[in-house]
């Protein structure tokens, strides 16, 4: 995989940030400042990064090995990285599709290079709050059957779409178009157990970034599956929210940290 970095600019973006979080290099300076800054008042994003994208990775497998999912839509894919989405899938079963969907151009050019000669892949570039555009962009339709099961991926990517914006009509668009037995996945970043200056602190950074971020309550997160049947999110528990690094986790225990608890997510069913 290429390990060109991002077009060095003055103003960091979120896909660079995230990538940085990961062990990247697809990242310019001013992304790498911005997660400094952010590491001096809250040193476990770093952790965050991680279990989130665990998360991503062990749903993913989840619905392909389990139930069956062979269509996915990755929306706010951000950068590739070790073990996407289509690779994740490839593990599991043979004739996987996989739509990849972000607002960054450059995360779009650079997944149209990594992707080239991969079956089954497309990098669509436009915005979460455009649900029409995405699932009828020709790529969308080429490689995703809506009249059959969809493994929809919304993974910390609400947390750009400000209250005005109502992210959670945006959320229902999707899943009000695709077929029952569909699965949506999605983490949010909350800051239900953090303290309110570190919280503000984080909410600086990305405010200086052209998509600022807002974390939301439990209550705010759960609204985005209403209508869904949420799945248990590890062995013995109950169906609903949790922590991203313990969803999936084989040992619960092991998995929380501080880090995970910025993010609440889940896997939900359409019935």
């Amino acid at each position: 995989m290429s390990q060109a970095r991002h077009t060095e600019r003055d103003t960091p973006v979120v896909a660079g940030m995230y990538d940085y979080y990961l062990g990247g290099t697809a990242n310019s300076e001013a992304d790498r400042a911005a997660v400094e800054e952010i590491r001096k008042t809250c040193p476990e994003i770093i952790d965050a990064a991680w279990a989130n994208r665990g998360f991503l990775q062990r749903s993913v497998k989840r619905m392909a090995a389990e139930w069956g999912v062979r269509q996915f839509i990755d929306i706010g894919a951000g950068l590739p990285t070790q073990r996407n989405t289509h690779e994740v899938v490839a593990e599991v079963t043979a004739g996987g599709r996989v739509v990849y969907v972000d607002s960054d151009e450059e995360v779009i050019a650079r997944g149209h290079d990594l992707l080239a000669g991969v079956d089954g892949t497309a990098a669509v570039h436009a915005d979460i709050r455009d649900p029409k555009g995405i699932l009828g962009h020709p790529d969308t339709l080429r490689l995703i059957d809506l009249d059959e099961p969809v493994g929809l991926l919304l993974v910390a990517v609400t947390q750009f779409v400000p209250d005005a914006d109502d992210p959670w009509a945006v959320v229902a668009s999707y899943v009000d178009a695709v077929a029952p037995g569909s699965y949506l996945a999605l983490s949010a970043p909350t800051s239900d157990f953090q303290a309110p200056r570190i919280v503000d602190s984080v909410v600086k950074v990305y405010a200086a970034t052209p998509t600022p971020a807002k974390a939301r309550s439990r209550e705010e997160i759960r609204r985005f599956f209403d209508g869904l049947e949420l799945v248990p999110p590890y062995e013995g528990g109950e169906p609903g929210l949790t922590y991203a690094g313990l969803w999936g986790a084989e040992d619960v225990e092991a998995a929380d940290s501080d880090g995970s608890r910025w993010f609440y997510a889940a896997v939900a069913r359409k019935p």
